[in-house]
């Protein structure tokens, strides 16, 4: 039996979504701990491709229990479509997902001043999806949220509504000069969706820890990466939740003793969608060959990713918040044909070199990175399942990260599709 927190080592996109789904044919429960339907997970069987939102990306598997849990942000409208759009695709959705009841609801407003707040901030915009996620989580920690639960009762529903959105409404007509919403035309719609939603709705926590209890293996998928933590990232390049291992453990109500590994993933180079800091950034043709290559375009919005070098220092960072028992690297396939990789194994400011990642900020933006280069690989690597059969360099280079880094690499992606992995190591 094992438990195993999936975690992204990087600033998210890193193929968790591949990851999570390579290993649910281990395991029996699949569960979501944190952020919204801003995350995107892209998962490709038999040349089929599933883009996952909000859905943990075990849903593919036949058998397995899918949770999303009170960590996570929902827009009910959106996780309908899914769900419809799942179903309409032959994947079986129905009792085998669950949906926490303290999960709290991205509302309609949530969105509104997401994108309004974007927008007065100009040049100086965080770089968010506009999907509303920040403000329902602001709302959350202002204990002035709307949960699941409440879409079970609609007078409660309706009560938290018409006290929170006289506030909602002057914010939004006064400060940003946009029109208001009509509590009727929210309770009408946010009833319906509780019709079709009310069969998923669930005690999470207390099926997962029974599940736990009785010995399944057990999944537990994030959002995002390590580096858009709010509280270990870029802050505040980041995004409103804690994306890192130990959200597993709030956003699902698991306790930390029950955890027995933590998997992170990594690209075998960097991207990073949105504004903030991105010290190993290639602004040259090689980054666009890159982000051509790997498709690094947000599965979410659809925005492209700016594309850099493998950064150790902060794959280090992610090491040492996380406590990574083991790395799967992703995406090794793209660096074919490349003559000359660079790993960033530190940064220089002002003459003082940083082994570590700094807190600062403007330390970050202003960091010139020292890279190691390494050798390069001609030939395809697509499709390879053996280690020993990767070109020479290829198996240098991931030896070296793993040396740099001082923690197992245990699986390898070598493509888009399902079965192009290379596994090392059973993570189960």
């Amino acid at each position: 039996m094992s438990n195993i927190v999936i975690v992204g080592a990087q600033w998210g996109d890193e193929g968790k979504g591949k990851v999570v789904d390579f290993l649910s044919e281990k395991a029996d429960v699949i569960a979501r701990y944190q952020g919204g339907n801003n995350a995107g997970h892209t998962v490709v069987i038999n040349n089929e491709k599933f883009i996952l939102h909000l859905i943990p990306s075990g849903i593919l598997r036949k058998g397995k229990t899918c949770i999303i849990g009170n960590g996570v942000v929902v827009d009910p409208a959106s996780l309908i479509e899914e769900i419809e759009k799942l179903k309409g695709r032959g994947v079986k959705v129905d009792k085998n997902l669950l949906l926490s009841k303290n999960a709290h609801l991205i509302m309609p407003y949530h969105m509104a001043i997401d994108r309004e707040s974007e927008r007065c901030r100009g040049n100086k915009n965080i770089g968010t999806t506009g999907r509303g996620i920040g403000p329902a989580y602001a709302d959350k920690m202002a204990r002035r949220g709307i949960r699941v639960a409440d879409l079970l009762h609609p007078s409660t529903f309706r009560e938290k509504l018409s006290v929170n959105l006289p506030d909602i409404n002057f914010l939004l007509e006064k400060r940003y000069r946009v029109s208001g919403f009509k509590i009727e035309d929210i309770y009408r719609a946010y009833m319906g969706y509780a019709k079709k939603l009310a069969a998923h709705i669930a005690d999470t926590d207390i099926i997962i820890n029974e599940m736990i209890s009785q010995k399944r293996n057990v999944l537990f998928e994030g959002a995002q990466g390590t580096l858009l933590d709010i509280d270990h990232g870029t802050y505040p390049y980041v995004t409103s939740s804690s994306s890192i291992a130990g959200g597993a453990c709030t956003g699902l109500g698991v306790g930390p003793t029950k955890i027995s590994k933590v998997l992170g993933i990594a690209k075998a180079y960097t991207t990073r969608v949105g504004s903030g800091p991105f010290p190993t950034e290639i602004k040259d043709a090689l980054g666009e060959e890159i982000r051509e290559k790997g498709g690094e375009y947000g599965a979410t919005t659809g925005r492209p990713r700016r594309c850099g070098w493998l950064d150790i220092v902060v794959l280090r960072h992610a090491a040492r918040i996380n406590g990574l028992t083991g790395i799967a690297i992703t995406k090794l396939d793209v660096l074919d044909g490349i003559k000359t990789l660079k790993i960033c194994t530190s940064y220089k400011h002002k003459g003082k070199i940083y082994k570590e990642f700094p807190k600062e900020i403007g330390i970050i933006e202003g960091c010139t990175p020292l890279y190691e280069e390494v050798k390069g690989w001609s030939t395809s690597t697509v499709g390879i399942t053996d280690f020993g059969k990767l070109p020479h360099a290829a198996k240098a280079y991931i030896r070296k990260i793993q040396s740099l880094l001082g923690v197992e690499i245990q699986l390898i992606s070598t493509g888009q599709k399902r079965d192009e992995i290379i596994q090392i190591k059973n993570p189960f």
